[in-house]
């Protein structure tokens, strides 16, 4: 039984392994630079910008509907 509980214990470690993260976390930056010499940084500054107007927007909707809850639990 001690042995199950073990096995158990061990499977619940970080998955993935820390040198399977290190490694995604690498390739995720080099992937992140080969982005930039694609595009001109004009560009990536409109995108930045465009990405923080769509969430802005979808705060908006859920505030909207949070302000919607909240007043029909008050009647």
């Amino acid at each position: 039984m001690a042995e199950e509980k073990k096995a158990k214990e061990e499977k619940t470690k970080r998955w993935p392994p820390e040198d399977t993260r290190q490694h995604m976390k690498a390739a995720r930056s080099k992937m992140r630079e080969s982005y930039k010499s694609l595009f001109p940084p004009e560009f990536v500054e409109h995108r930045r910008a465009a990405r923080r107007e769509m969430l802005l927007a979808l705060r908006s909707l859920i505030d909207h509907a949070l302000d919607r809850m909240e007043a029909k639990e008050s009647t």
